[in-house]
């Protein structure tokens, strides 16, 4: 009779250990499986930052060749006191590109363009690149006047810059001064949005200082349209370089999180195993007891 009531009980406690044990497999097993994911994904980031940082390194010197003639083509503007007029029309082009993965990066030259835009209602916008045109086009699409896109895949070229130039004109978008914004690259960790002005030929004319150059009116012409490619040309250079830097400082964080996963479910999977081989243990050294 105490056979018969004693052995039901214990069929029960072997069934709640085996669905115990069963329970701790399954856990460690998506354990597993999610540390295979989490390391399948740190490979990939680290790939990821080393090829940031090589285009980093080409942005960088391609960077500073733009630089040395925007501060040229700065210089000539500011000593003519080139100023535009209270009134006159504002093109505000935007620079930023199609891929993400690089921060707030297109954030901040489509926050900047706003905030131009509500100074200047009348302005219009041309955007370089996918991500801008997309934050640009909730609020202002109106005045989005052209939008390009497949720019600057790899470093920008002044080629690619001149077809940009010679399309807005193209178009007959007048202005009297342009202004683009861009990131300016500070440093490897650290980019803000800048502007870079360009005036028209009628502007430029009205110069205080104009009298100092010998300029033909031929020669004006074309100072505008070299002056408006050359300084969408640094602007795309910086924000390139902004950008690689930006994604190789994201790409960074992220293998870094990546390892910290890794560090903390590798603890919790040496733990549940450990947890499971010790209750195996006190299964068989019960079982050997009783025997």
């Amino acid at each position: 009779m105490f056979a018969r009531v004693v052995r039901p009980a214990v069929v029960n406690s072997n069934a709640l250990s085996v669905g115990y044990q069963g329970r701790n497999y399954a856990t460690l097993k998506e354990i597993q499986l999610r540390l295979k994911s989490v390391n399948s994904i740190a490979k990939i980031t680290k790939s990821m930052k080393m090829i940031a940082s090589t285009k980093m390194t080409r942005a960088q010197r391609a960077m500073e060749i733009a630089r040395f003639f925007g501060a040229t083509q700065a210089a000539l503007f500011n000593n003519a006191d080139t100023k535009p007029p209270e009134d006159g029309q504002i093109l505000v082009v935007t620079v930023s590109s199609d891929r993400g993965l690089c921060g707030g990066i297109h954030s901040s030259v489509s926050k900047y363009s706003r905030n131009l835009l509500l100074e200047k209602p009348n302005a219009h916008v041309v955007v370089l690149g996918d991500k801008a045109k997309s934050q640009l086009s909730r609020t202002v699409r109106e005045k989005i006047k052209l939008s390009f896109n497949q720019i600057g895949k790899a470093v920008p070229t002044y080629a690619e810059a001149s077809a940009v130039a010679d399309t807005i004109l193209k178009e007959k978008i007048e202005f009297d001064q342009a202004v683009i914004v861009y990131n300016y690259f500070k440093s490897v960790i650290s980019y803000e949005a800048e502007t870079i002005p360009v005036y028209s030929e009628t502007t430029f004319s009205k110069s205080g200082n104009f009298d100092a150059y010998e300029v033909e009116d031929d020669v004006l012409e074309n100072l505008k349209e070299f002056a408006f490619a050359n300084s969408i040309y640094w602007g795309l250079v910086e924000g390139h370089a902004s950008e690689m830097a930006s994604k190789r400082s994201a790409m960074e964080n992220a293998t870094k999180n990546a390892g910290e996963m890794i560090d903390k479910l590798t603890l919790t999977y040496n733990r549940g195993r450990q947890a499971v081989i010790t209750n195996e243990l006190i299964d068989i050294i019960t079982g050997a007891s009783a025997i």
